[in-house]
């Protein structure tokens, strides 16, 4: 009740500016299989990268304007045609004009694009002189560091190194034109310039990418991230949720980008894309990167892991005990609203992949040294339809194909149909599209979508998702279905944002009794995918139960004048026969060189499966998204001062007090307590 009173105080008392409005964009778009992926970490960092050094509207490239994750096809088309028919833009009101954007695109579009009335065209096309570079590039020196006031088990006794979490960046820019950095992070517990981390951080990323020069559309050398087609082949650059696939109608994505954040999973080497003309352009890259991995005793190695944990001794013994050759690229036309390119992907690594096959679910897990991978990217869009998809092998004629059509109904309403059928043995080290399982692998499916915006005030989206899987799975041991269904509303006017949202979710999974064993033929016990094979080639049979998940939210908003701004949210979680709930909210004040941000949640959930998620604010290029589960409240403070025009200073306190238990966490991570807090500090300078 006195955060309900609380928030409506606030709102009486406020008129405020809006802030980071694709920060809301994100939270309206995630759903839970989201909130903890590292796609969407990227996506974060992305956007956070993309507002902090917008592009200039006029010198846009496609490319460039497909990072953008709420642009549809048809929207990026519209804005290109916009730019060929009409010229340069005179200010960012002329997006209006683009009958393809609506107003939501709109208003997230001004923040990560700028228009520049002085800079010529031609200046662009040119190589700048070093001279020009080094005067008037623009450094960055960002400091960010997390300070936990708890032990945790492992920092007694097993870790290497400290508890503290920090992470250094530094960058250069010269316009869109060239970008050049370096990173540095640090997990809790790994040793810094100590024991096997002599040479410092944990974790380094180094970067140089040129943009735009004549046909040279992008060249990078260092850490980077490709993106080809719909992501069958290979996707390490951007995320597909189900919402967010939604949004921008499913179309394809090509990106080269340097790997500007802390996050793993990029490819190291040298990479570029170049514009050869009349709708032509190439791309090409090879790299040689390290991975962690965990070893079999003959030396093959069991699993590649991306967790990029070394705090123990048995973490450390995991780092960078294999290698990875990567090289491929792609040709792509695109002209007259026509796509087509072809893609390939070869890898080598130098240890052999040899997973343990024994469990049925694990059977189709990939194995060798080489893997090569191609594909056919395909589409057409007009300002009404498009058509779009992808159709990939692997070296053993596996195939995985995903196709969209979409529908533009009306100026109010569109629609989108995707089609995905992945082979059960289709296999891909670096695949990453939409789907339901997780994988690029073992599904086929139908997906339908509808967005309606009758008015600026009010838009509807809604899905339906079904999935098949016609192999074993994780706690699936024959094939199985998932149903996924949401409907979401949002109605803005005059700085009120009201959005509220349902879901309901069936998966199956294996009932805990099984029916009594029978004999089986040896090629029947190999062929079979309904259970585990027993002793003397005896069946076990798993019966399926249906497992029902039901989500919603409310969320009010409000922005005005004087600084102020507030949210209040309301989820909730039903899962067979158990509940969550959670009440939070927030508040922001902005004052010239000074923002402060608060919030408070609180949560009452039956179990881990009924856990929620909350999205709070954070440092800069901080993605913070937490679950919570059981009885307690989670309650920050965070302010943002700028000092001068060159220095940020930024810090955030944040405690989660649980009720019903002594003992947070297990393992090294256990903490002897019921609450947590945590300290984030941040120095940004810019010169």
């Amino acid at each position: 009740m006195m955060l309900l009173v609380a928030f409506h105080l606030s709102l009486v008392t406020s008129s405020a500016q809006e802030t980071r409005p694709w920060e809301q964009y994100l939270n309206e778009v995630m759903t839970a299989e989201d909130a903890g992926s590292t796609a969407w970490e990227q996506t974060y960092e992305l956007l956070c990268e993309l507002e902090q050094h917008p592009l200039n509207i006029n010198h846009a490239t496609r490319e460039q304007l497909e990072e953008l994750p709420f642009l549809s096809a048809q929207q990026v088309e519209g804005i290109m045609a916009y730019l060929w028919r009409y010229g340069r833009m005179e200010s960012l009101g002329e997006l209006m004009m683009i009958s393809e954007l609506d107003y939501p695109q709109r208003r997230l579009l001004t923040y990560f694009i700028y228009v520049d009335e002085q800079e010529a065209a031609n200046d662009r096309q040119q190589a700048p002189s070093l001279r020009n570079i080094a005067r008037y590039g623009h450094h960055e020196l960002m400091a960010t560091g997390r300070v936990p006031f708890y032990e945790r088990k492992g920092d007694v006794n097993s870790y290497l190194g400290e508890k503290y979490r920090h992470w250094l960046r530094y960058q250069f820019t010269y316009g869109d034109q060239v970008k050049a950095g370096i990173v540095g992070a640090q997990d809790a517990g790994e040793p810094f310039f100590a024991q096997q981390n002599k040479g410092g951080y944990d974790y380094y990323s180094l970067y140089v990418q040129l943009r735009n020069i004549g046909r040279l559309e992008s060249l990078v050398v260092g850490n980077y991230r490709v993106s080809m087609g719909m992501g069958l082949v290979m996707n390490n650059g951007f995320s597909l949720g189900k919402l967010a696939m939604l949004q921008n109608l499913g179309r394809s994505a090509y990106t080269l980008r340097a790997h500007s954040s802390r996050s793993v999973g990029s490819l190291f080497g040298a990479a570029t894309t170049v514009d050869m003309g009349r709708g032509l352009k190439l791309t090409v890259f090879a790299s040689y990167s390290p991975a962690d991995a965990t070893l079999n005793k003959d030396g093959t190695a069991a699993t590649i892991l991306d967790t990029d944990y070394h705090r123990t001794e048995t973490e450390m013994a995991k780092k960078h005990n294999l290698h990875q050759l990567k090289t491929g690229g792609s040709l792509r036309y695109n002209a007259h609203g026509l796509r087509l390119g072809v893609n390939t992907l070869y890898t080598h690594l130098d240890r052999r992949l040899n997973p343990n096959t024994q469990p049925l679910y694990r059977r189709h897990y990939p194995q060798g040294n080489d893997f090569l991978n191609l594909s056919l990217d395909y589409g057409y869009a007009t300002p009404r339809w498009s058509l779009s998809g992808e159709t990939a092998t692997d070296c053993k004629g596996h195939l995985a194909t995903i196709n969209t059509a979409n529908l533009r109904l009306s100026d109010a309403t569109s629609m989108m149909l995707l089609q995905r059928f992945y082979s059960y043995a289709y296999t891909s080290l670096d695949a990453q599209s939409f789907s339901d399982g997780g994988k690029v692998q073992n599904e086929s499916g139908i997906y339908l979508g509808i967005n309606w915006q009758p008015s600026q005030t009010f838009r509807l989206n809604a899905y339906s998702d079904y999935a098949y899987f016609a192999w074993a799975r994780y706690q699936v041991s024959q094939s199985s279905y998932s149903w996924d269904n949401l409907v979401q509303a949002t109605w803005q006017k005059q700085g009120w944002s009201i959005n509220g949202r349902y879901r309901v979710r069936l998966r199956q999974k294996d009932a805990d009794q099984t029916t009594p064993n029978r004999r089986l033929l040896h090629e029947d016990a190999i062929a079979y995918s309904g259970g585990e094979i027993g002793e003397g080639g005896t069946r076990k049979e798993n019966t399926l139960v249906d497992r029902w998940e039901q989500r919603g939210r409310l969320g009010i908003d409000y922005a005005g004048g004087h600084g102020l701004a507030g949210r209040l949210q309301i989820d909730g979680c039903g899962v067979q026969e158990e509940w969550g709930v959670m009440v939070s909210g927030s508040l922001t004040y902005t004052r010239q060189w000074l923002r402060l941000n608060g919030g408070v949640g609180w949560f009452h959930t039956d179990s881990y499966d009924s856990r929620l998620y909350l999205y709070e604010n954070g440092p800069l290029y901080t993605y913070s998204m937490a679950q919570f589960y059981g009885k307690g409240i989670r309650y920050w403070l965070m302010a943002r001062a700028g000092i001068g025009k060159r220095l940020t200073l930024t810090a955030k306190i944040g405690v989660t007090d649980y009720f019903d238990r002594n003992v947070i966490g297990s393992s090294y991570q256990q903490v002897e307590g019921s609450s947590l807090t945590d300290l984030d500090l941040q120095v940004r300078w810019k010169w």
